[in-house]
Order: C-alpha cells, then sequence, then structure tokens
C-alpha cells in the first residue's frame, strides 16, 4: 500500500562532481550517506564518456522498505535522462536492469528535476550552476 516516503536534500548536498544528492527514505531517521559512496563511485567509474563535472545530473540514495537503492541519472544528447539503478544485496551491490529499476517514489525527484532541467538548461540558455543550485522542494 503506498505511503508517502521521506524525500531529502539540501542546498549543499552534493558529491565530489557536484552532482546533487537526494535521500528517500520509509522513516523520518535521515539516510546514512556512507553505504552508498563507493558503489556510486564504481557506477561512475564504469561510465568513463561522461565527463561528471561538467554534466547536470542527480543521486538519488533510497533507503527501501526492505532494500537500498542507488539512482545515478544525467542529462544527456540535449533532452534525454540517462539513469542508473544498483540495489544492495546482502552479498553487495548489483546492477541488473532485468530485475531493478526506480520506483514510483524516484519519480517525484525525477520529474522536480525535468522540470528544473528545462528552466535552466533547455529553455534557450543552458545555466549549469544555476541547474545544480535548485532543487526539489518536498
Amino acid at each position: 500500500m503506498y505511503q508517502p516516503r521521506h524525500i531529502r536534500t539540501a542546498h549543499d548536498w552534493y558529491d565530489s562532481d557536484l552532482l546533487k544528492l537526494y535521500t528517500i527514505s520509509t522513516t523520518a531517521t535521515p539516510v546514512e550517506l556512507t553505504p552508498y559512496l563507493a558503489c556510486l563511485a564504481e557506477l561512475k567509474a564504469a561510465r568513463p564518456a561522461v565527463s561528471w563535472s561538467e554534466t547536470p545530473g542527480f543521486i538519488i540514495c533510497h533507503e527501501g522498505a526492505s532494500l537500498r537503492y542507488l539512482i545515478l541519472a544525467w542529462w544527456g544528447n540535449d533532452n534525454e535522462l540517462f539513469t542508473v539503478v544498483a540495489v544492495q544485496e546482502p552479498a553487495g551491490w548489483v546492477e541488473d536492469r532485468e530485475r531493478y529499476s526506480f520506483c514510483l517514489f524516484d519519480l517525484e525527484v525525477m520529474w522536480a528535476e525535468r522540470n528544473i532541467f528545462i528552466d535552466t538548461m533547455y529553455s534557450g540558455t543552458r545555466n549549469l550552476q544555476q541547474y545544480r543550485a535548485t532543487r526539489h522542494e518536498s
């Protein structure tokens, strides 16, 4: 049954390449980012063609009801949102698009990021700094 999740971000939450960070959790307890960081580094390293520091994008660290989900999303080809999802199973992080994807709770952040992208990067001017400074307000 649907129950709203707790979505958090802050204007100073970035990773090392200035991708925006969001957390989603089933409880009001803040999400600890440490368990996600090594996997995030691996996901980014596996995509060497992406210049992360020059690319608009965001990360969702999602404490699901039973598993942790890490969503790495970035904009490319003018207006496409690329995504990769990893899930922490008991044996470690798994990236398997046949088994795991983002869920309806992540779509709230994605919809907000779509609108932010249009306003800051796809409306006649490209302002990466403004894109990075603008967040979903939950």
